[in-house]
């Protein structure tokens, strides 16, 4: 049986009636489910069993309306195992008659083209879409499913067992349901008829027979099929206005038919209907006929509005249902991306739904998706193509351009065939409302700008005219000008736009320190060196486990062993001192604190393959063709010359990879390196980009450059890649740069492309020097102690109370090799000591250590004017052993 996952085009024999040997086109669409065994369907009982018994919730977080007859629903799926899932729904009122649903095609008047859904919706004049049905990612790309577009057929059904589609009735009513292509004929003027088998379909195999789809078949191809028409000795026939125009026996019509008419493809018995029947000069009349298998209702075109296919029902009867289809070619067990379409029971709603697989929003399996349709209110529903293709567009209240609703798997939208659009027929309308945008979350100090749009009775975009939006913000919490506003302060607030008697609400929040569980401060180059520049970030987690970048608008800076400033996210050192063995920029938000340690350091170049004095050799798994070879004149490094990688995985299996070998076994690399940086050309293939390294005791690691390879072949993208150093034996070689496609969701990456590689460096760890370890005796209540076996004696003697002991700052600078500063305006204790930063304040249990924020059992206290801080604690932190001796009483440091 052909391994569907390759998607491979694969010439096939048929017999015609003659016994003579034809060759017919057969295409494995999409995610290559055409000949999965069509008997194995999946009990729900059985596809649900590995979810807990624990129940799932469903909880909404807003909503927002699209158009009158259209709104945008987010919720939150949280999971058994406390993990949670994003999901998003649009929302359709079909008892509206200002709203409308339609396929939309990836290219306009082509079903062989693909398409953003992002664009498809700007060029179709739609207000909102999703992704839609599976489609052959390589070659004609041609869907698996029916379309019906307009009204107007423009796809037939595929003869496939349990392969559902979504439609919408002329009369406004969604059905969900196997359709069929029985009954439609071709009839000759002499009254002689002939079955139709498709209208603009690949070569594929039907179910359940295991049959070719075009053997003894009549096939019709309007000039809305693009690309080259299934290859076979077949007899074409050009029919224009009704009429036939050219007959090619055993042969082919160059070209595509006019708008006016189409080609018949015939073979067989077929190609004896043409050769008796449809000679130069005949008429000929198509009759198109869908059937709703299960219904038994029988739909011309006209009676639909529109229908797109899909694949395996999910809910029927409001209940979760057993699959129609084999789910493992679209990774049904596995959490995904889905987008999924349902109606509810009273069928006047359609709900169009999609799942994020993007950071911590885990996707889901179908099992998950089916429990979740049916909480939604979902009575019948089935699911779209997912993964990389799962998009939502929608269009944000009176707003004029859409954008995507929600997050997707890759950084730019996967093209694909068609989606589903929703359009609004309404006229226009007086001015309803306005409605405020701009950014929810902010950082104190984070200038945001604000803008003030309007929308009609109907809910479409207006221009306000002469409304003059006057801005304000409650509680004092920042201050506008114009429409800019600062906040001042942390917490939730609101911003108000008021235009004459219409107002509206921005619910904002301004995050705080309090909020905050950990911040990280990052330089492009953490090298301690007079003159120098380097950009520097801060990013913060929240303790509800957000993940934002902090504006430099928002941080105070700090220099410490060094003169500089910070402007705009860029560090500029001015003076270091002669003596200086490392410098800290410390970044204040308030109240938290989080350093970047500079210091002496390197980042050295490995290889800019301009002469390199080695081999380059390609290698790959089974089948996998390609090379590696030095080119010069690539975009961007036309004077120069860099290594491309070129890779065909078309006739491979399984798991595919191919490499650029460097020196038949690889390159040594310098000394023990932390990160690598390396130039890469892309191929907007969306196939994983990685290094293979051999580490001295002979074990490989493989470490990820990119995962995904989204950007295209005029871009040349830095990437910056951490090593596993704690992981590897020193001195390491680089052996192998890679593409690899995992057996898992190939159908979404490109089976062919060509990358680049330039300018492979390697950093080294910066030089932060630690500070002299020396012994420390101290006694308690007495000022005389021993730093590295001399005397010392202390302005305020160690005390004990409630068994901690504290001792003076002024010792933690001078004994133990730690800067320590004292702010009296926001009593607070700063250690630098080595790489480390520990903050504390006075009278507080909170601590902040290199940007984590802790909480200790004990604080700063003061006494007689001294700040007085805990020995053991500071001195833990800080990487040193404390030893109690109660006998004598003394405190050991070390």
């Amino acid at each position: 049986m052909q391994n569907e996952r390759n998607k491979r085009t694969k010439t096939q024999r048929i017999e015609n009636k003659t016994g003579t040997s034809k060759k017919l086109l057969v295409v494995a669409l999409g995610t290559a489910l055409l000949v999965q065994p069509v008997s194995l369907i999946v009990p729900m009982d059985i596809a649900a069993a590995a979810q807990s018994a624990v129940e799932q919730t469903l909880t909404k977080q807003g909503e927002e309306i699209i158009t009158s007859g259209a709104k945008r629903i987010d919720y939150v799926w949280t999971k058994s195992n406390g993990k949670y899932s994003n999901v998003h729904v649009i929302e359709v009122d079909l008892a509206n008659p200002y709203v409308k649903l339609d396929v939309m095609s990836g290219k306009s008047g082509s079903v062989t083209g693909l398409g953003t859904v992002g664009n498809m919706v700007k060029n179709s004049g739609a207000v909102a879409g999703v992704n839609a049905d599976f489609f052959n990612p390589a070659g004609d790309h041609a869907t698996l499913g029916p379309q019906v577009t307009n009204g107007g057929l423009v796809v037939s059904p595929s003869r496939l067992t349990g392969m559902y589609a979504f439609a919408v009735t002329s009369d406004r009513k969604p059905v969900i349901d196997l359709f069929s292509f029985d009954g439609s004929q071709l009839q000759a003027g002499d009254g002689a008829t002939f079955p139709l088998a498709g209208v603009n379909k690949p070569a594929y195999r039907t179910e359940p027979d295991n049959g070719y789809s075009h053997a003894n078949a009549m096939q019709v191809y309007t000039s809305a099929w693009t690309v080259e028409r299934p290859s076979a000795t077949l007899t074409e026939v050009l029919v224009v206005d009704d009429v036939v125009q050219q007959v090619a026996e055993n042969g082919t019509i160059p070209g595509n038919p006019p708008a006016n008419g189409y080609i018949l493809l015939a073979q067989g018995t077929a190609a004896k209907f043409v050769r008796d029947h449809l000679p130069v000069g005949a008429s000929v009349t198509l009759n198109y006929n869908l059937k709703a298998q299960t219904s038994g209702q029988q739909y011309g075109p006209s009676q639909l509005q529109m229908l797109v296919g899909g694949y395996t029902i999910l809910v029927d009867q409001g209940k979760t249902t057993a699959f129609s289809r084999d789910t493992n070619p679209i990774s049904g067990s596995s959490e995904r991306s889905r987008t999924a379409i349902g109606f509810t029971q009273d069928n006047s709603k359609v709900l169009m739904i999609t799942v994020e697989d993007v950071g911590s929003s885990q996707g889901m399996t179908l099992a998950e998706l089916q429990k979740m349709m049916v909480k939604l209110g979902v009575w019948r529903g089935l699911n779209l193509d997912g993964g990389g293709s799962t998009t939502m567009i929608s269009r944000p209240l009176g707003e004029t351009e859409t954008g995507l609703a929600h997050p997707i798997e890759n950084s730019s939208q996967r093209s694909v065939a068609n989606g589903v659009g929703v359009y609004t027929t309404a006229p226009k309308g007086e001015l309803r409302g306005i409605k405020a945008s701009g950014s929810t979350t902010l950082f104190v100090g984070q200038p945001a700008t604000y803008q003030m749009k309007g929308y009609d009775t109907y809910y479409n975009p207006v221009d306000p005219g002469s409304l003059t939006p006057v801005w304000s913000v409650k509680g004092g919490a920042g201050t506008f000008n114009g429409n800019t506003f600062v906040p001042t302060k942390a917490g939730k607030t609101t911003i108000t736009v008021t235009a004459g008697k219409i107002s509206d609400k921005l619910d904002v929040e301004v995050i705080g320190g309090d909020q905050i569980s950990e911040m990280t401060v990052e330089a492009a180059s953490p090298v301690l060196e007079a003159g120098k520049s380097t950009a520097v970030s801060a990013k913060a987690t929240l303790k509800d486990g957000r993940k934002l970048t902090m504006p430099a608008s928002s941080l105070q800076w700090e220099m410490r062993g060094f003169t500089g400033s910070v402007q705009d996210g860029t560090l500029t050192i001015s003076k270091v001192p002669a003596d200086a063995k490392a410098g800290y920029a410390i970044a204040r938000y308030d109240g938290f604190a989080a350093a970047v340690v500079l210091g002496t350091g390197a980042a050295k170049m490995f290889e800019d393959f301009e002469k390199p004095a080695y081999p380059i050799s390609f290698q790959s798994t089974n089948l996998v063709t390609g090379t590696a070879k030095l080119a010069k004149g690539l975009p961007g490094r036309e004077k120069s010359q860099a290594l491309r990688l070129n890779y065909d995985f078309t006739n491979a299996s399984g798991t595919k990879a191919a490499y650029a070998v460097l020196n038949g076994s690889g390159r040594k690399v310098e000394g023990k390196p932390t990160a690598m940086t390396i130039d890469v050309l892309g191929d907007e293939s969306l196939n994983w980009l990685r290094a293979e390294f051999i580490d001295n005791n002979g074990k490989a690691h493989l470490v990820t450059l990119a995962d995904k390879l989204t950007w295209n072949s005029s871009t040349w993208k830095t990437l910056k890649i951490d090593l596993p150093a704690d992981k590897m034996a020193y001195p390491i070689t680089l052996k192998r740069l890679y593409v690899v496609s995992i057996e898992e969701g190939q159908d979404e990456r490109a089976l062919a492309g060509s990358v680049a590689f330039d300018n492979i460096g390697f950093q080294y760890a910066v030089g932060v020097p630690e500070p002299v370890r020396q012994k420390i005796l101290l006694t308690l209540g007495s000022k005389s102690a021993q730093v590295g076996g001399q005397p010392y004696t202390l302005d305020a003697a160690p005390i004990a109370l409630n068994g901690t002991t504290y001792l003076p700052l002024r010792f933690v600078t001078e004994a133990m090799g730690a800067q320590v500063d004292w702010e009296q305006a926001h009593k607070r204790v700063t250690v630098l000591r080595g790489s480390n930063l520990l903050e504390m304040q006075l009278g507080s249990k909170d601590y902040i250590l290199n940007g984590k924020k802790s909480q200790s059992e004990v604080a700063p206290i003061s006494r007689n004017g001294r700040i007085l801080v805990p020995i053991r604690f500071i001195s833990q932190q800080l990487g040193l052993k404390v030893n109690w001796e109660g006998k004598t009483r003394t405190i050991t440091v070390e």
